[in-house]
């Protein structure tokens, strides 16, 4: 089909990025769902509209896997009209100091270097088909603007999301390719569960946050997916309201 709009959702067997995934499939999207174990990807294919997930096992933080990847979707749809690079992880915690240089490379190869490698895969597709173009969204948190106590690796990370964003933004005039980034903060995810029970504030006490419903974030990435592609969301910030972010919380 000519008219079907192809999608590339990484981090896809849980959390926001199955919510993501199922949001887009309802929209008429057929999606390539990427995640690290295939049951998972498997439950949120059952999940969304019949025959629009293709749950592809992957790797982000592996070059091969993630060449696996594209060379799936491109056998299989011909072309790629959007990625979403939501594969994140915090874990290890830890202050600078604390932080192992394994636990290190664990974090910038999921969350940065399996972002460029989606994006690297993703803008050469782009370039090539026809007609030329697509659309990038980068998923770069609150901690891409100010860091949580002891989480160094997440909080760089997610800096430098935001350098890829501007980059691939900028180059990607020339090609019709748009990139965008979605800052997200307290959506209710397992991830964030901790956020009910108290976390470290900047001031060394611990606190409850308020959460928001994950389903309004997958709202405002699929928003962001549907502009037409002369129209772009540089960045959109998506927090519970009352969450201490802005200010002095």
């Amino acid at each position: 089909m000519t008219d079907q709009r192809v999608a590339v959702v990484t981090g896809a067997g849980s959390g926001l990025g199955r919510l993501i995934t199922i949001t887009l499939a309802a929209k008429g999207w057929q999606v390539a769902a990427a995640g690290r174990r295939l049951p998972p990807l498997q439950e949120t294919a059952s999940l969304a509209a019949a025959g629009s997930v293709l749950p592809v096992p992957t790797d982000v933080g592996d070059a091969e896997s993630v060449a696996n990847l594209f060379a799936a979707v491109t056998s299989q749809f011909g072309r790629l009209d959007l990625l979403v690079n939501n594969a994140g992880t915090g874990a290890p915690p830890g202050t600078v100091d604390e932080l192992t240089p394994d636990g290190w490379q664990s974090i910038v190869a999921t969350n940065l270097t399996g972002s460029y490698l989606c994006a690297h895969h993703a803008v050469k597709l782009m370039k090539a088909q026809d007609p030329q173009g697509g659309r990038i969204i980068n998923n770069g948190s609150i901690s891409a603007h100010s860091p949580r106590p002891g989480t160094v690796g997440y909080t760089v990370t997610k800096h430098a999301i935001t350098g890829l964003t501007k980059s691939i933004s900028l180059d990607g005039r020339p090609f019709n390719i748009a990139c965008g980034q979605i800052d997200i903060g307290n959506a209710h995810t397992a991830m964030a569960e901790r956020f009910t029970t108290g976390v470290q504030q900047a001031d060394g006490s611990i606190k409850q946050e308020p959460t928001f419903d994950p389903q309004r974030a997958a709202d405002a990435v699929a928003f962001m997916a549907e502009l037409p592609l002369d129209a772009n969301v540089q960045f959109m910030t998506i927090t519970a309201t009352t969450m201490p972010f802005i200010g002095r919380g």
